[in-house]
């Protein structure tokens, strides 16, 4: 029996699955174990290890939640870890080079510049890969947006634990902590806002080409404000209200707004892909049957 365009469909789609939470469990108990070996042996040779867990698990298995979610893209894993490292790498060599020319001093107008500096870089390497294949569906732009985006977490995290790790005079206590609280935050961070962003540019894609229209601008705008309040809002509160819950709850309120608007993003793209493959009502009437054409046949005989 041939298969009907129903059939079809789910056969395409791919099963629902807990690759992640599986990738999470499992990532947090090496990271575990490690650490605590580290701690128990004193042996420098784990640190590394530890810093490279600690700083990649969550993105992993941010990416890994999303893919399993794609619903009918065929998007290949290959090409999604490849805008993880591409978007980690180019987006982190972006920031390095273009913020010190324009970011002189911290204050509120530096870190809005920051904000549209590393919402840019981050876009590249989904800019790069996107060459190879046409680009006009709202869900590819999705995850190649949250892998680019958590690579560029997890090489940015990676290098603050080298960081606090030296401004500590080698505490590897304060630089666990670092990395453990940066892993934590980072899903409401860039993985959220590279996905928004290149969502949008995907679905506003052209006959296979990108269409920069004021749609696609508003999305820049509104992911490099997110990153820029997501930096600077703990500064403000502080100044004004003084150190305290609040900072949290600043931060927790921008958090949660990139995850609605990320939330309604995978609706729409969710949307857009059965629209794309079910057959308008229109088509399937014109296509089916009719008396007339069963008439025709019968004289024919």
């Amino acid at each position: 029996m041939e298969p009907t365009h129903e059939t079809q469909l789910i056969q395409i789609r791919p099963p629902k699955a807990n690759g992640w939470l599986r990738a999470l469990i499992t990532g947090f108990i090496l990271y575990i174990a490690s650490t605590v070996l580290l701690f128990l042996t004193q042996n420098p040779n784990l640190f590394p290890t530890v810093v490279m867990i600690g700083s990649f698990l969550v993105p992993v298995t941010y990416v890994t939640f999303f893919y399993e979610r794609r619903h009918l893209s065929t998007l290949s894993i290959s090409t999604t870890l490849t805008s993880f490292i591409y978007g980690g790498i180019l987006g982190v060599l972006a920031a390095s080079l273009l913020e010190p020319i324009f970011v002189r001093s911290i204050n509120i107008t530096s870190v809005l510049s920051i904000g549209f500096i590393e919402e840019f870089a981050k876009i590249l390497g989904v800019l790069l890969i996107a060459r190879r294949f046409r680009h006009d569906l709202e869900m590819d732009g999705l995850i190649l947006g949250a892998a680019a985006g958590m690579g560029f977490a997890a090489l940015e995290s990676t290098g603050y634990a080298f960081t606090s790790f030296l401004a500590s005079g080698g505490s590897v206590s304060t630089t666990v902590v670092v990395t453990l609280v940066r892993g934590i935050l980072s899903p409401v961070g860039h993985g959220t806002w590279t996905a928004i962003f290149a969502s949008v540019l995907f679905r506003e894609s052209k006959e296979g080409r990108f269409h920069i229209n004021y749609k696609v601008v508003g999305a820049y705008v509104l992911v490099a404000v997110l990153h820029a309040l997501w930096d600077g809002l703990p500064t403000i509160i502080t100044d004004y209200l003084g150190p305290g819950p609040d900072v949290f709850i600043g931060q927790a309120i921008i958090g949660g707004i990139g995850l609605f608007i990320l939330w309604r993003r995978w609706r729409e793209a969710i949307r857009l892909q059965q629209q794309v493959t079910t057959p308008h009502p229109d088509v399937l009437a014109e296509s089916a049957p009719t008396l007339e054409d069963e008439n025709i046949t019968l004289d024919g005989e």
